[in-house]
């Protein structure tokens, strides 16, 4: 590559401009520091240091290298330049992250004692140190890298023995038999190499051919290979297995026999870790015999047994001669099920072969096994040659199908298995992809096809209707697609026994029935059946008789009715031929009418119609056509007749009220009733009638009776006429015009005759007709009827004189009901007065002070303080004891409308009465009486009832707010010696006044000095609701308490104050003059993670300032003792105190101790160390002591962990060293394990420091 090409950019410039990818880079640079910044800031809330410090030291060292990479112009840079660029995001990192909670440097204590600390709310800290070189010394970049949670920084590193174990090598360690196979011709032998690395093999090759001592047998190999041999040995059967795998994926093979190279990828997978494999590479048939395995030293390694492995070529076996080729070969009909096959076989004997037999996807497996000719059952084990076989194969196919014979794999005699099928035979073959003929024989059982007729059958034959056509259908059975179409052949012979043609029907493979047409009758018969491939079956029944149906006809007969008056109709006497039911359609007509068409149903092969109308006339009857089950109208020439008709006379009374049995006539005036007749015949009519009464019979004759219907009159019977009662009028007989005289027997109609009229009036006792009731209530109005019940009376209102009101009534002395007031009248008689007791009501005294206003109609009471006692009186009309509910209600919160506070019900007795005003809530209060119940409308009756809106009682009031005045907070105030009592700190609610009322308020307070009981009070006018506690002219003049009392406070309302919390009406203030500081112990040293104590004299809260290395710092403290925890090595000193929100500072000397660092205690140097010995060998192991000696230190032995980086296991041996003066020691082990410092105690300081019990 050119030096121009190599500094082109990555990136072409054709897909991003390089301004672009400039834009794009520093964008994602700003954006990184950006995330950077949020990490920082969680890191101040989660306080994990180190693992963000991790991150981005990863994340900088990405994005400066990736930038070199780019080679973006005006962004590539030289080596140097971006290794300060790490360095200095490295640095930054550092300075963001590091100082927070990593722990640079070795004074400090350890990071899981110190959080134990830290969670104590009163123990605060010294900062930590931070040391600039620090950063990026390699330990402490180690440590960012490494679990810190395990072990402190004062106990570094593990030296770790692992003794050798001895090394073995072992050929085929699974015994796998193996063979080769095209093409290729090619296996790989594995060598179980255990405990080292094979740096040379040595082995022999023997020809199965060899006999020793005979030349031309062939001769023994001896092969040598390095580890470069066996190295690319591995590649290329890595290399050869990738690419047979790639294949069987493609092709979906798989077989549970096919071992092969799979199994030598799962012994890998099996394999620990100290064995490895190493594979010798045979292309011949032969013996391998293992001779020699050295390791990279030289060493032979212990060879295992069995050292030899035999080799033989792969069995084989495929079917003799060519496969079918034609689909009619490959394709059988039921019933042909014998099947011959030959297979050929060769391998090493005895031979065993595993074959299956697929119906339609179900698979079923044989095995066959010691496959042997005559000359090889008897010849040495050690014989391994090559033998072929032909093998016969007799099978028989009993399923229809698809069937498949598949030669699935082959045993020799030494195990080697071999696969043999190409494919799932469950499936049909995938496009593209050729079954091998070789191994696979398959063909198709097709079931033959069966035919019959039906719906058809001796018995049953087929109708067929003149002109037109009968559908025979015939039957499909157990025919397979496979063999369609199929050709039905059928014969006809007609009606005279001679076969006429023959006819051919085509059926498709989805056809399971099909039809055919016929328009002669005789007899069809099915012959044969015949698909593509097989012959059919003709089932029963095969033979289908057409029998064709005649028209239906009629025989008819006519014959005249004939009475006195002469012709009065016909009747037809049928005789049906056809298959029932029958419809018969005829027409009539009478003179010149319109003709009409008439249809009649029979179920039977004979009927007769009767034809006689009510009204005279010249008739004329014709049969139009006839219909049976099988035909529809079929004209008829039957014969028609005409005659001249006179009907009979007839008649009977017209419907009329039924009583029980017959009709009634009811008669309240007069001497006749009219009785309706209606006649039927030839007018004119002669009518006898018969009036039969209580104690006589009297026949009339009414004559030449032209019209009907008719209404007779027939007098009443006398002594019937004067007194009432009962007769009956029956109809004898009626003539016609042509003399024709019948009887007539209809039930008679019975005649009531009453005499007395109906009346009705208002009843009253005294004469006063007046009632009064409760509204809503109904009132009982008495009435007198006369005359026969049931009575309909018709009333109204006089105030509204045209509404018509009807009652219906049962008794001659019932009640009219009506509801609502007013006067009552019967239509055209006397009234009745209805009257409603009035309902209760309520209004203010007159006495009471309340101004009205119209607006609202609400009285307005007098104002008044909260919590004094107030009242109403209230007039109430009515009938006591009176119920009065009424709703209370304030001014809501949010500014529109009221709430309902309370709805209240009270009771009196008399018809004045009080009660008691709300007065415990300051603020407007409106009370509303809402309803007033008396003894004649009790509120438990009427509880729905409301007094309308417009006339409930209003009234007002409002309640005055008690002035009251407290301290906002207890806090206590801090002053110091001659301060002015005023606001210290504006932003502190401490000292506010909180005052509630009406401003302006009058505020007297008292302030009492208790050491020098002297009290003093001040009067003060406050214009606002908050006021601070501010008098310039008091001074503390005395150190010690002082209480601030609020004494009283008045309002513009003048209204008594309101009781407030004694804790509330007083403050504490302290006044103090300086504070001290007083170490708890005397010692002067002390170590890094200790604790110092202080007792502090003074009011919290305190300040403390103090000094490490000459650095100032300071610190706050609320309560006493005040506890520090050391983390900084050196001089430590106060130097001042202060209290009161560091007020009254003092100054603090001679009060300085002396941090010490923590000890510590390095195994090889802060490192791990891993070492492996033989047996006799010893491992050094090497201490490193930091701190000031002498030194006592504590190591202990552990089992090794079987991972490396693991964490060590159990501890098997602990020693303690004492008295060491020198900054290292070191010890001596021949025994395997992992060592480990556990703690370390310099002359000052302890690591870890001991657990308090």
């Amino acid at each position: 590559m050119s030096s121009t090409s190599a500094r082109r950019p990555l990136i072409p410039e054709n897909f991003i401009d390089i301004p672009s990818q400039r834009l794009y880079y520093l964008s994602l640079g700003l954006f990184l520091q950006a995330v950077k910044a949020f990490d920082v800031l969680q890191n101040f809330f989660a306080n994990d240091a180190k693992h963000y410090c991790r991150k981005w030291l990863c994340i900088d060292f990405a994005y400066v290298v990736f930038l070199s990479q780019l080679r973006i112009p005006r962004l590539t840079y030289g080596k140097a330049t971006v290794l300060v660029q790490i360095l200095l995001l490295w640095f930054g990192d550092g300075l963001l992250f590091g100082g927070i909670s990593l722990n640079f440097g070795s004074r400090s204590p350890d990071l899981h004692t110190r959080s134990k600390l830290q969670q104590r709310v009163d123990l605060t800290s010294t900062p930590e140190p931070f040391y600039w070189t620090d950063m990026f010394s390699p330990s402490r970049l180690a440590s960012l890298f490494s679990d810190g949670r395990d072990k402190s920084k004062h106990l570094l590193g593990q030296h770790t023995v692992h003794m050798s174990p001895i090394s073995t090598a072992q050929l085929n360690p699974d015994g796998h038999p193996f063979c080769l196979s095209p093409p290729g011709h090619t296996t790989f032998v594995p060598i179980l190499v255990n405990g080292t690395a094979p740096s040379s093999v040595r082995y022999s090759f023997t020809p199965l051919t060899y006999v020793d001592g005979q030349p031309g047998t062939g001769r023994i190999e001896h092969i040598e290979m390095n580890a470069k041999e066996l190295k690319a040995i591995a590649q290329a059967r890595l290399e050869g297995l990738q690419v047979v795998r790639f294949t069987s994926s493609d092709e979906d093979e798989f077989d549970e026999y096919d071992a092969g190279d799979d199994d030598s990828f799962s012994s890998e997978s099996r394999l620990r870790k100290t064995e490895s494999l190493a594979h010798i590479r045979v292309t011949k048939p032969g013996i391998v015999r293992l001779d020699r395995v050295l390791d990279s030293s030289g060493t032979a390694v212990k060879l295992v047994h069995p050292p030899e492995v035999t080799i033989v070529p792969c069995p084989t076996a495929q079917y003799a001669g060519d496969p079918l080729r034609s689909t009619e070969s490959d394709t059988r009909c039921a019933g042909d099920n014998h099947l011959d096959l030959t297979i050929d076989i060769r391998g090493v004997p005895p031979l065993s072969l595993k074959w299956s037999k697929d119906v339609n996807g179900k698979k079923e497996t044989f095995l066959v096994d010691n496959i042997e000719d005559s000359s090889t059952a008897h010849s040495s084990t050690s014989d391994l040659r090559e033998v072929k076989f032909k093998v016969p194969l007799s099978l028989s196919v009993d399923s229809l199908g698809r069937v498949t014979f598949v030669l699935e794999s082959v045993i020799d005699g030494l195990g080697n298995v071999v696969s043999l099928d190409q494919g799932k035979l469950s499936e049909s073959p995938r496009p593209g992809v050729a079954v091998d003929s070789r191994t696979v024989r398959s063909l198709n059982v097709l079931s033959r096809p069966r035919v019959s007729f039906r719906q058809c059958g001796p018995g049953n034959p087929a109708s067929l209707l003149i002109g037109s056509e009968s559908s025979l259908v015939l039957g499909i059975d157990d025919g397979d697609p496979a063999d369609a179409p199929w050709t039905v052949h059928i014969t006809y012979e007609n009606t005279a026994g001679v076969k006429q043609h023959h006819s051919t029907l085509a059926v498709e493979a989805n056809a399971r029935e099909v039809g055919f047409g016929v328009r002669a009758p005789g007899e069809y018969t099915i012959s044969n059946i015949k698909g593509k491939y097989c012959e059919g079956d003709v089932l029963s029944p095969e033979t289908c008789k057409v029998v064709q149906k005649p028209l239906p006809t009629a025989e008819i007969e006519w014959k005249r009715i004939h009475e006195c008056s002469g012709d009065t109709g016909v009747s037809a006497a049928l005789i049906l031929h056809g298959t029932p039911p029958f419809q018969v359609y005829y027409r009539t007509q009478r003179d010149n009418e319109s003709p009409r068409d008439l249809v009649k149903t029979f179920t039977t092969s004979r009927g007769t119609i009767t034809l006689q109308p009510e009204h005279s006339g010249h008739y004329y009857y014709t049969f139009l056509q006839l219909s049976d089950s099988n035909y529809k109208k079929i004209p008829l020439d039957g014969p028609s007749i005409d005659q001249i008709v006179h009907p009979l006379a007839a008649a009977d009374f017209v419907p009329v009220s039924a009583g029980r049995n017959k009709m009634v006539l009811n008669s309240c005036s007069g001497n006749v009733v009219d009785v309706g007749v209606d006649l039927r015949g030839t007018p004119p009519w002669n009518l006898e009638l018969q009036v039969v009464g209580s104690r006589s019979t009297d026949s009339i004759v009414i004559r030449d009776i032209s019209s009907s219907p008719v209404g007779v009159p027939v007098p009443i019977p006398a002594n019937i006429d004067k007194e009432g009662g009962t007769f009956e009028v029956d109809l004898v007989t009626v003539e016609d015009m042509y003399g024709c005289k019948r009887s007539v027997s209809v039930p008679g109609i019975s005649v009531n005759v009453r005499r007395v009229q109906p009346t009705a009036r208002f009843y009253s006792k005294d004469g006063r007709r007046q009632v009064t009731i409760l509204e809503d209530e109904s009132a009982e109005l008495p009435l007198r009827l006369t005359g026969d019940g049931p009575w309909k009376v018709k009333y109204r209102r006089t105030d509204t004189p045209d509404l018509l009101q009807a009652a219906v009534l049962a008794s001659p002395n019932d009640y009219l009901h009506v509801k609502g007031k007013g006067t009552y009248e019967l239509v055209g008689k006397n009234t009745y007065e209805v009257d409603w007791v009035p309902r209760p009501s309520a209004r203010l005294d007159l006495h009471m002070l309340a101004v009205y206003e119209p607006y609202n109609r609400s009285h307005i009471l007098p104002s008044i303080c909260q919590g004094h006692d107030d009242y109403v009186d209230l007039e109430l009309s009515g009938r006591p004891p009176f119920q009065i509910t009424y709703n209370v209600a304030t001014n809501a919160e949010s500014g529109g409308g009221t709430t309902v506070l309370d709805q209240v019900t009270i009771g009196s007795i008399q018809h004045h009465t009080r009660f008691q005003l709300h007065t415990s809530t300051p603020g407007r209060t409106y009370y509303e009486v809402k309803q007033i119940g008396d003894a004649a409308y009790p509120l438990h009756k009427d509880r729905r009832t409301l007094i309308p809106r417009s006339e409930r009682l209003l009234f007002e009031q409002e309640v005055l707010r008690k002035p009251s005045a407290k301290f906002k907070t207890d806090n206590r105030l801090s002053y110091c010696l001659n301060d002015v009592l005023g606001p210290k700190d504006p932003t502190s609610s401490d000292g506010t006044i909180l005052l509630d009322g009406t401003p302006p308020f009058q505020l007297k307070l008292s302030i009492k000095n208790l050491a020098a009981n002297k009290v003093r009070v001040e009067n003060i006018e406050v214009n606002d609701r908050i006021w601070k506690l501010n008098l310039p002219s008091y001074y503390f003049t005395s150190v010690g308490p002082y209480q601030v009392t609020i004494d009283s406070v008045l309002d513009s309302s003048r209204c008594e104050q309101a009781t407030v919390d004694p804790l509330h009406r007083s403050i504490w203030i302290d006044v103090a003059e300086t504070a001290a500081i007083i170490p708890l112990e005397k010692k002067k040293d002390f170590c890094v993670g200790d604790i110092i104590q202080f007792e502090l004299e003074g009011t919290p809260p305190w300040t403390i300032g103090y000094r490490i290395n000459g650095k100032s710092y300071t610190r706050d403290a609320k309560v006493s003792p005040f506890s520090i925890l050391q983390q900084q090595s050196g001089d430590f000193t106060i130097t001042s105190i202060a209290h009161q929100h560091k007020m009254c500072k003092a100054a603090i000397t001679n009060l300085q101790m002396t941090v010490h660092p923590l000890p510590s205690a390095l195994v090889g140097h802060g490192k791990r160390i891993y070492q492996d010995i033989h047996e006799g060998d010893q491992a050094e192991i090497v201490f490193t002591l930091i701190g000031e000696p002498p030194f006592t230190f504590t190591y202990q032995r552990s089992e090794p962990s079987p991972k490396k980086g693991g964490k060590p296991g159990k501890v098997l041996e602990t020693h303690t060293v004492s008295g060491v003066t020198a900054h290292e020691y070191s010890i001596t082990s021949a025994v395997e394990g992992t060592w480990t410092v556990t703690s370390i105690s310099d002359r000052y300081c302890r690591y870890p420091a001991l657990q308090a019990e």
